[in-house]
Order: C-alpha cells, then sequence, then structure tokens
C-alpha cells in the first residue's frame, strides 16, 4: 500500500468512527431496556419511546445535516456530531427522571442522524471510483463493530456490577446493581471524546471545497489521496460537473422528473433497510432471546453472537462490494432475510406459553412487591396462587393473553392491589411465559444479521453517496436518510406494543413479508453502480 492508499484509508477510519458511536449509541438500549423500565416504572408505550427517540433526534437531524454540510463543509458538522454524543452519553448515564434520559437520547440522536448521512457522504467524495464502494463500507463496518462493542459492554458491566439480592424464592439469588445501566450509558463518552480531537486533523472534503470555488485546497486533497497524476483530471471532471449544475440545489428539485428514478430507488432502499425489522432485532435482541426461555445472563451472551456475526458479514461485503457490485449482494441478502424471518415466525407459533419453574417464582415475587408498595408486606403464596391458570400451557399469544385477564378478573374483588400489578405486567407476562425452539430462533436471527449485514447494511448507504448529483447530493441524501430514519423510529417505537398486541410471531412475520418485498425492488428496481465514477453515474441515471 503506496502513501496515499495509507492516507485515504487514515482519513476514511478516522471519519467512520462516527459509526461506531452510531452503532454503540443504539444497541446499548437492548441491555438497559429492563433495567430502565423498572428504574423509572416504564409502560411499553415508554419503553418504546426511551428505545425510539435516539431515531425521532436522528431523523430531525437527517433533515437539515445536508444541507447544513453543503453549505458549512463535511467537517464541521462531523465535529459537532462528536461532541453531541460526547454530551448525550454523559447525560444519559446522570439522567436523574424519565424526561431527562429521553432528552439526553434525543440530543444524541442529533449526532447519530449527522454521523450517518456526512460521514459516508465524506468518505465518497474523498475516495478514488475503484475504491469508493470498500471505503464507504468501512462507515458500516465501524457501525456494526459499535454495534457489538455495545453487546459486549453491556455483559461485562452486568457482571462487575452483579449483587446478592436473596428471595423467598432463592435465597441465594444475584441481582444487578441499580447502578449499572447508567454505566453501560456514560462509557460511549470515552470514544466520542476520541473521535471530536481526531478530527481536527482530517481535510476537507474536495468536492465540497470545488463547490465553493476553492479549487486550489481541492487539488490539493485529491493529490494526497489519489495522485498527482490524476488530480489534475478529477479536478478538471468536477469542475465540468459543477459548472453544468451551478445553482443551490433546493428541497423542491427533488421532486422534478429528472430525479424521480433516483429519489425512487433512495427512499425505496430506506423504506426496506427499516421495514424489515433490523433495528427492533438490534434494539431489543435481549428482549427477543429472553423470550425463548433462556435467561438474561444467556440473552446478553447471545447479544454478543449477533455483534460478532454483524461483524464478520459486515467485513464480507466489504470484500465483495467492489468485486461483485451491490446488485448482486442485495438479491442474495434478502432473499436470506426472507427465510430467515419466515423461521422466526414460524418458531414463535410453535411454541407454548406456560408459566413454570423459576420463571413463575421470579414473577410472583416481583408482583407482590409492585402489588404491596412500600407499605404493605409483600406476599409470595398469594401471587404465587392467583397466578396458578398462568401455568397451564396456553397454544398461542392471544390464548395466554386472555387468560392473564381471566386472572385479573378473579383477583379484582378479593386482591385490587394484586389485580393491578398482574395487568400492568400484562405486556412482559408473554415473554416470561413463551417458551419455543431457542435453538431454532438463535440460527434464524443469526442468519438474518448476516444476510443484512452483506445486503441492505452497508449497500445502502454507498449507493446513497453514489446515485444522487453532486449539486443535490446534500438535500438528497437529507431526504432518504430523513425517510430511512423515520421508518425506524415507527419501527422501534411500535416494536414492544407489537409484541404485547400480536405475538413475537406475528411481529417476525410482517418483517418477512417486507423482506420478500425488498427482494423483488431489488431484482427489478436497484441498478449497479460498482466501478463507475460519481460524475458517470450521474449522467447515467439523470440523462
Amino acid at each position: 500500500m503506496n502513501d496515499r492508499s495509507s492516507y485515504t484509508l487514515l482519513v476514511s477510519l478516522t471519519v467512520a468512527l462516527g459509526g461506531f458511536l452510531m452503532g454503540f449509541d443504539s444497541a446499548v438500549i437492548s441491555g438497559v431496556v429492563d433495567p430502565l423500565k423498572d428504574h423509572f416504572d416504564l409502560s411499553p408505550r415508554q419503553v418504546g419511546t426511551a428505545v425510539a427517540c435516539l431515531t425521532a433526534g436522528a431523523t430531525l437531524a437527517m433533515a437539515f445535516a445536508g444541507r447544513v454540510a453543503d453549505r458549512f463543509g463535511r467537517k464541521p458538522v462531523l465535529i459537532c456530531t462528536a461532541a453531541l454524543f460526547s454530551v448525550s452519553a454523559l447525560w444519559s448515564a446522570f439522567a436523574g427522571s424519565y424526561v431527562e434520559l429521553v432528552i439526553a437520547r434525543v440530543i444524541g440522536g442529533f449526532g447519530v442522524g449527522g454521523a450517518l448521512l456526512i460521514a459516508p457522504m465524506y468518505i465518497a467524495e474523498i475516495a478514488p471510483p475503484e475504491k469508493r464502494g470498500r471505503l464507504v463500507s468501512f462507515n458500516q463496518l465501524n457501525i456494526v463493530l459499535g454495534f457489538s462493542a455495545a453487546f459486549f459492554s453491556n455483559y461485562f458491566l452486568e457482571q462487575h456490577f452483579k449483587i446478592a439480592a436473596p428471595t423467598a424464592a432463592d435465597p441465594n439469588a444475584m441481582a444487578v446493581d441499580p447502578a449499572a445501566w447508567r454505566w453501560m450509558l456514560g462509557v460511549e463518552a470515552i470514544p466520542a471524546i476520541l473521535y471530536l480531537v481526531s478530527l481536527v486533523l482530517v481535510p476537507r472534503s474536495p468536492r465540497w471545497l470545488a463547490i465553493q470555488g476553492r479549487f486550489d485546497e481541492a487539488r490539493t486533497v485529491l493529490a494526497k489521496t489519489g495522485g498527482e497524476g490524476t488530480a489534475d483530471s478529477a479536478l478538471e471532471e468536477v469542475r465540468q460537473n459543477l459548472s453544468a449544475a451551478s445553482q443551490e440545489a433546493s428541497f423542491g428539485e427533488l421532486f422534478a422528473s429528472r430525479m424521480k428514478r433516483v429519489m425512487f430507488i433512495g427512499l425505496g432502499l430506506g423504506f426496506f433497510q427499516q421495514i424489515t425489522g433490523i433495528n427492533a432485532i438490534f434494539y431489543y435482541a435481549t428482549t427477543i432471546f429472553e423470550m425463548t426461555g433462556v435467561g438474561r445472563d444467556a440473552a446478553l451472551m447471545q447479544a454478543i453472537y449477533v455483534g460478532l456475526v454483524n461483524v464478520v458479514f459486515t467485513l464480507i461485503a466489504m470484500w465483495l462490494i467492489d468485486r461483485k457490485g451491490r446488485r448482486p449482494l442485495l438479491l442474495v441478502g434478502t432473499g436470506a432475510m426472507t427465510v430467515a424471518l419466515l423461521t422466526n415466525a414460524y418458531a414463535f407459533n410453535a411454541g407454548t406459553y406456560q408459566l413454570s419453574g423459576d420463571r413463575l417464582a421470579a414473577t410472583a415475587t416481583d408482583l407482590s412487591k409492585k402489588a404491596a408498595g412500600e407499605e404493605g408486606t409483600p406476599d409470595f403464596e398469594a401471587a404465587l396462587a392467583a397466578l396458578a391458570p398462568l401455568t397451564e400451557a396456553s397454544d398461542s399469544h392471544k390464548e395466554f393473553l386472555l387468560a392473564i385477564d381471566g386472572v385479573v378478573a378473579k383477583e379484582k374483588p378479593s386482591a385490587p392491589a394484586l389485580a393491578e400489578a398482574i395487568e400492568k405486567a400484562k405486556g412482559d407476562l408473554p415473554k416470561k411465559a413463551l417458551q419455543a425452539n431457542g435453538d431454532l430462533i438463535l440460527m434464524a436471527i443469526l442468519l438474518y444479521i448476516a444476510a443484512f449485514a452483506i445486503s441492505l447494511g452497508p449497500v445502502m448507504w454507498a449507493m446513497f453517496s453514489e446515485i444522487f448529483p453532486a449539486r443535490m447530493r446534500g438535500v438528497a441524501i437529507s431526504a432518504a436518510g430523513f425517510f430511512n430514519s423515520l421508518v425506524s423510529y415507527a419501527v422501534q417505537k411500535l416494536f414492544p406494543s407489537g409484541l404485547a398486541e400480536f405475538g413475537p410471531a406475528g411481529v417476525f412475520l410482517f418483517f418477512g413479508v417486507f423482506a420478500a418485498l425488498a427482494f423483488l425492488f431489488s431484482l427489478k428496481v436497484v441498478p449497479e453502480t460498482k466501478g463507475k465514477s460519481l460524475e458517470e453515474l450521474e449522467a447515467q441515471l439523470l440523462g
């Protein structure tokens, strides 16, 4: 590797650290959902908000990040994202209320939105055409490394903060120190500050410099990344492209007839990347695995497997994306995603719902404490007796919910506090009662993660950075990213309510149907972009 390649690689890796922070900030919540729910006494809807508020902030940021980057440059926006990540991590760790936590995570979402859009844009504008797909994919690699790091961090911090917590059912029971979730959320400040410092060393985007008329500076950067021999020709190509479209881009132009094809491709990829459930699985990984009957420790460990598979197959995608192209990866990946999601729907549908053993004892203990409140004495035996109808197997999620309603109705006259506690726990009880084929579900989820990691994960962002014309790139990526994030927010927000209402089988069937539609979209609509300069693609797709 020559000096120019090393320099381009170093700059790309530095900028892509924003992806690491985005991945960490997104996945870390999977390990703290239950602690947050207990600490702030959250309903399923509030849990959905606590998880999805990060994406809400990202959605807002995406609405204007591209325009801001077009006006002030890619580098200043990335520096702002690093500062936002730092503030969000520390504030989340010290949040004194549910509202504070939501505000802190929305601020982190602003950082996510900026990094998610601007980092791949910057890398695409600085990379040579023959290496662009691989270098842009560094951003996706860092996202999945951030996911994996968050899963590791959650597991080891929870193990570190284990304390003795004897109960009537188990005198040797262990619990997690209430401070653990604060450490899980706050540790992100370390890489965020590192990112903030390292961004000072990267150059401005050469194409942004050219747009501003700063051609000498643009040529200097192009010479560092592509060599003196190609700097002049690359700059001339950019200048010719800019002279053909010299006016400032506007949002209204996205709806012009010449933009219909690229916007349909971009919005379609953004929609399918999220509606197939990737962030629901990442953000609620621990919850999903706990449903299969494994304990919390095992669920956290299985989330680590998800992170590792994600990293390995993202590396495979980076190796293949400039060799095989974007479209073949999409077809293979979305096909495998469809199989995996429908397998999960089948596995969950074949399960039964029955409270028994340790789960019954733990549920009775928890409910008795909540029913007693601060003044009463927890009555474990009364809660255990009330839950007796739920120890009989139910064949479906709906049947089990009806059984819970029967328990509540029976207990209300004689034990209203206990009935209220059971009713409030209605969304969580199916998760504790479900008995399904955990091995099959784990394998199907790992297949889904692998398939996503070689297809919609990296390919969407690579194509976002390629298919839009230079003058429109900032506003177009903002629009497509905003839509992508809006769909992600809806999926994350509604996932807990969907589980409570339709059960995991219904939710995974929903995702599987859209994965099949994503395959058809990739087959019929998405073009190949590998090996072409950004200017060539502009002429092809808008000509």
